[in-house]
């Protein structure tokens, strides 16, 4: 388990997680945003005309209102990516990181309506009698690169999973598991026969789901967070300063949080950001074929708001609610996610400043301290081995027990280059517990308590991550259900519905680590291709764009 998520984290490093791919995604969001003229913000009020519905007109051709077309969109992006995401980027790159989602989503507006005005421009109608869009349309017709349209639907198929399938009930299985005890199999199990009944519908039955669930999950989760930012209203601007203080420096280490530098803050920060809103990387664009509209760059008006709702909105308040109640820093009891434990060899307290530097430098990667080799021993639960130091969560671990099943352990537990191996014994699970930094939908979770609802607050998240996640699932089987379309027909879509949801069930019990790891890789696959065909494409996009401008202009 270890070695597979080793190996996606080496991968992801060289792709998604890289600087050269952090810097084309923004680049590309920039460039558009100085050669469009700044349309998020020239645009912003004419398209919140165009999703009212003023210009709709129902003998276009397409399968949804364009409210229906972001409704379907919305719903592949406030997932995961706007809890889990948002708490896995301040884990990892302190508060500043949130900056650079915002920043992200910003540039990503423009990027968004690039892509969807392409695609719709070029979409076609199927044997079925459905609409069928989305970047590899415009790759295979007005680029001739079939090719690069080919390996932007394998990446559809394999992001299918990667973004939308296996991170989305991962993370409410884990959050139904924390906040009510529900085995994780039984969640899996449970919303995946929901899964199966939605996705045959189709677009249309898909469509009408989100158009339904999607303002009420918003404003639901809305009203949740700013009942905690109410509660701690005097860290708002302190958070604020957090935020926006450290873009250049990096955080300092504070609490049990060991720091972070502007290049993890940068990479994070960017990198969840793209996950949250998928700006650039061509999903939504599927969503949006659907659409009735004649005018294509009018879809693209639309899509310019999704970032916003997602990001700017949902993310900036989700960051603002983990910051201001100061759950980010602070340790909690926990089962160990064995891909998160590390095992240093020697001796070093979080008390002694300069040993705390020390194990901070090995986090962000200065100066690596050995890896402990060898056999823990342990008696009652207890580890009895000296000379070491037990790292989870990028952070000290206090109170460490280790347990099989629900009774504590004794016996031995082998541990390689820092990676305890942790054995299954009679069926029961041998893992460790303590006390250590939580990151993602349980550091949203211990987040949403500090508030009015106190201990009540913790059932916000499995609440909306329900919503959230599994609205975002049943978006993403229709972006993965068209890129088969493209490839091989419509004939092949209900196999892919059967492994789409037997997938979405085998996730529900999969270590998170591993499964975020594998959503960093399938969205940087997806997004290269569809990046460099909008860049190739720059000119007839202002064309388009001009030309549209001036004939709604004509009619104002």
């Amino acid at each position: 388990m270890q070695e597979l998520n080793n190996i996606l984290s080496l991968i992801d490093s060289h792709f998604g997680g890289s600087q050269w791919f952090v810097f084309l995604l923004l680049g590309t969001g920039l460039f558009f945003t100085v050669y469009l003229r700044f349309p998020q913000v020239r645009f912003f009020r004419h398209a919140l005309k165009v999703v009212s519905g003023k210009y709709d007109n129902k003998h276009d051709i397409g399968d949804t209102s364009h409210f229906q077309a972001l409704s379907t969109a919305l719903s592949g992006t406030v997932g995961t990516g706007n809890i889990a995401g948002v708490a896995l980027a301040i884990h990892l790159g302190g508060p500043s990181a949130l900056f650079w989602m915002l920043m992200t989503a910003f540039l990503g507006m423009t990027t968004k309506m690039v892509e969807v005005t392409l695609s719709h421009k070029y979409r076609e109608q199927t044997e079925d009698g459905t609409i069928s869009g989305g970047p590899m349309y415009y790759m295979k017709h007005r680029l001739h690169m079939p090719w690069l349209a080919a390996l932007f639907a394998v990446a559809t198929i394999f992001s299918s999973f990667g973004t939308g399938c296996l991170p989305q009930i991962n993370s409410i299985s884990n959050a139904m598991f924390s906040s009510f005890g529900i085995r994780h199999y039984i969640t899996g199990a449970i919303l995946a026969v929901l899964l199966a009944l939605i996705v045959i519908g189709g677009i249309k039955r898909i469509a009408l789901v989100s158009e339904r669930l999607i303002p009420f999950m918003s404003v639901l989760y809305i009203m949740g967070a700013v009942s905690v930012l109410a509660y701690n209203y005097d860290n708002i601007l302190p958070a604020f300063g957090a935020v926006f203080g450290n873009i250049f420096s990096g955080t300092a280490a504070s609490g049990g949080f060991l720091g972070a530098t502007v290049v993890w803050a940068f990479n994070r920060g960017v990198n969840r950001g793209l996950f949250s809103n998928e700006a650039g990387q061509g999903s939504a664009p599927i969503a949006h074929a659907a659409a009735k509209a004649e005018e294509p760059v009018s879809e693209g008006m639309v899509a310019l708001l999704e970032p916003f709702i997602d990001t700017i909105v949902i993310c900036l308040i989700t960051g603002l609610v983990l910051i201001s109640s100061g759950a980010w820093m602070e340790k909690y009891d926990n089962q160990f996610q064995q891909a998160d434990t590390v095992v240093l060899s020697g001796t070093y307290q979080e008390k002694i400043p300069e040993q705390k530097a020390l194990v901070s430098g090995h986090i962000l990667g200065k100066q690596p301290l050995p890896l402990f080799t060898g056999t823990l021993q342990v008696e009652d639960g207890k580890i009895l081995t000296t000379g070491i130091t037990i790292l989870h969560a990028r952070s000290f671990a206090e109170d460490v027990r280790v347990k099989s099943g629900k009774e504590p352990y004794t016996g031995s537990l082998a541990v390689q280059n820092g990676n305890v191996v942790l054995p299954v014994l009679k069926d029961k699970q041998v893992y460790l517990t303590g006390k250590s930094l939580l990151h993602s939908a349980p550091l949203s979770t211990e987040a949403f308590k500090k508030g009015f609802f106190g201990d009540w607050g913790q059932y916000i998240i499995p609440f909306s991550l329900l919503l959230f996640a599994f609205t975002t699932a049943v978006a993403w089987s229709y972006y993965g259900d068209r890129a088969v379309t493209y490839l091989w027909g419509s004939k092949y879509v209900r196999a892919y519905h059967i492994i789409y949801v037997a997938g979405f069930f085998l996730a529900s019990f999969t270590d998170t680590t591993i499964v975020w790891a594998f959503s960093g890789v399938t969205v940087a696959l997806m997004t290269l291709p569809n990046l460099i065909g909008i860049l190739i494409l720059h000119k007839e996009v202002k064309s388009s764009v001009d030309s549209y401008w001036k004939r709604v202009r004509g009619k104002l």
